[in-house]
């Protein structure tokens, strides 16, 4: 068997924890300690986060998106094929490095999607572009950690708290879609999305189309 090689390392934005790119062959992953955060054979649920959040606005004319947590790029990809040419999607990575194995070791699996005119990086805290602006964004994808708890980035646990979830839906025009992926189900956070006013459907997917692990994917809608 390949042995896997690992490429670089990067410390997330507390200096607590450490990122690790590896590879084995073709096969990337990035790794958080012992923990795999995702694996470039295992795109099947982050691909239905985008699927998913943009058929709840495919009538709108020039939809804003944004999306938290860049990754391997499999939910951009994905938005990027679902959207019209008049869409913009602003991608929010809060770790610099990320984005330099997107253009660097992974560029074969990113396909020059960064490079599309509609996709617009910024490297910052998505909370923040969040509670920047009112009623600005169509859609708001989050995949920044392992489910509603701020495993890379403790920060991150103000993303699905009361307030954090009233500065989402703040943040998007009425009828807009908060789709946030997750490992696993969570009642407490289900709870938390209907009391801050969202319509909620749970939906669970499989890490790699029929097969793998089962995911959840919460599509929170800001009604009209």
């Amino acid at each position: 068997m390949i042995p896997w090689v690992q490429l670089d390392s990067a410390r997330t934005p507390d200096g607590g924890q450490e990122l690790r790119l590896k590879q084995r062959g073709t096969e990337f992953s990035i790794m958080l300690g012992t923990n795999e955060l995702m694996n470039s054979r295992l795109s099947g649920s982050e691909e239905a986060l985008a699927r998913l959040s943009c058929e709840r606005i495919a009538s709108r004319k020039q939809p804003g998106i944004l999306i938290g947590g860049l990754g391997m790029g499999f939910t951009l990809r994905a938005a990027l094929a679902a959207l019209g040419s008049e869409a913009a999607v602003t991608v929010a990575e809060l770790v610099p490095a990320v984005v330099g194995w997107a253009r660097g070791p992974m560029a074969k699996i990113f396909d020059g999607c960064l490079d599309d005119p509609r996709v617009s990086i910024r490297e910052a805290d998505v909370g923040q572009l969040i509670r920047a602006q009112k009623a600005v964004w169509d859609a708001i994808l989050l995949d920044v950690d392992n489910g509603p708890e701020g495993i890379v980035y403790k920060g991150n646990d103000s993303l699905y708290d009361a307030a954090g979830l009233a500065a989402a839906r703040a943040a998007l025009k009425p009828g807009g879609v908060l789709a946030v992926w997750s490992q696993g189900p969570d009642s407490g956070f289900t709870r938390r999305l209907k009391q801050a006013g969202f319509a909620v459907e749970e939906v669970n997917t499989r890490a790699h189309g029929k097969r793998g692990a089962r995911h959840v994917i919460w599509i929170a809608a800001r009604e009209p």
